[in-house]
């Protein structure tokens, strides 16, 4: 029974476009492109596009968009959401790149595009992982030079990749989902035919974790946000769109701005910073730093005296006049009488 509603909630789940938005061919360089299938021409004319077809541990080939950006420090790793494909998302993929000044990779779930396969939980998973390693391998990206987002649908593979990268260096949760069936009915436990259980996993990502969702959202309710971001282990401060429904949220002014101020904040982290934050969180006391003995037989001179750089006895090193410079001894940095 547990096996058939599981099932049941992987149909409710995912919508791919059909027929898809683009087709791959290839180019007079050899090279995979994208065309649209409604004005048959590419997607991409300018070079900035790389298409690529990745296999995965279950047996898909799927489709992934690299942009590349030459000011970019960190890489953006973008899960979309339900019923929708790369072709739709690359204009806004273009934009994102421009304004947040990152690379960005996007790619089709098995099933979605022109991805091979079928659409289901367990291949969402092996997608991004072969996206991930694709990252590392072919771009030579690691995991603390990378954000993962994630919309809708697509914040159970990101958090389900976030909970396995210790060093990540952040993610964005874009109108997430608790769990597949909190969607639909509002439950206090998490039930084993559950699909997407961010709720299971939100607390094992140990980077910024900001929250975004519209006030207004009627396919994914508001607590579905708000709840993933109570739970996070270092939630950044989330941003609630007032009005914002489920599949515009880009439209408004704040999204940039605050992704933006987001994307700037997990450049300049440090992990002095991010220490220091997570002392304050648990509310630790700060380490007290305790001086060091004196010397118990230096006696320093007066700087008149011809021999008022005398040795320490202690240590055998010069010392000079308290009265005139740092009363220590520059070896060992004890404190002199």
């Amino acid at each position: 029974m547990g096996c058939l509603i599981s099932h049941l909630a992987s149909k409710l789940a995912f919508f791919p476009p059909s027929p898809p938005t683009y087709s791959l061919k290839n180019s007079s360089d050899g090279k995979l492109a994208a065309v649209s299938t409604a004005s048959s021409t590419p997607v991409a004319d300018d070079g900035s596009l790389d298409v690529l077809l990745v296999d995965t541990k279950r047996g898909n080939k799927i489709v992934a968009f690299y942009l590349r950006n030459p000011c970019a420090r960190l890489t953006l790793l973008y899960s979309h959401g339900n019923a929708v494909d790369l072709g739709q998302l690359f204009d806004l993929f273009v934009q994102i790149k421009a304004n947040l000044r990152v690379n960005l990779i996007g790619y089709d779930y098995s099933g979605y595009g022109a991805s091979t396969g079928k659409p289901s939980e367990l291949n969402t998973y092996a997608d991004i992982e072969a996206v991930y390693e694709c990252l590392q391998t072919e771009y030579g990206v690691s995991q603390e030079d990378l954000i993962l987002y994630g919309q809708s649908v697509g914040s159970g593979p990101t958090l389900h990749l976030a909970a396995k990268l210790p060093r990540l260096r952040g993610v964005v949760l874009h109108s997430a989902i608790l769990s597949g069936l909190r969607v639909v009915c509002r439950s206090r436990f998490t039930l084993c035919c559950d699909i997407f259980k961010n709720v299971d996993k939100i607390q094992k990502v140990k980077c910024p974790v900001l929250v975004i969702h519209g006030t207004e959202d009627e396919v994914v309710n508001w607590f579905h946000g708000n709840g993933l971001w109570k739970m996070a282990t270092d939630p950044y401060e989330p941003l609630w769109i007032k009005g914002g429904g489920h599949c515009n949220l880009e439209l408004y002014p704040d999204y940039i701005r605050h992704l933006c101020k987001y994307v700037k904040e997990m450049e300049n982290i440090t992990t002095e910073i991010r220490l220091r934050s997570i002392r304050q969180k648990l509310r630790l006391p700060k380490r007290r730093h305790t001086a060091k003995p004196r010397c118990p037989e230096w006696q320093c001179r007066c700087s008149k005296c011809p021999e008022w750089q005398s040795k320490c006895p202690e240590c055998g090193c010069i010392c000079s006049c308290p009265k005139c410079w740092i009363p220590g001894c520059l070896k060992c940095l004890c404190w002199c009488n």
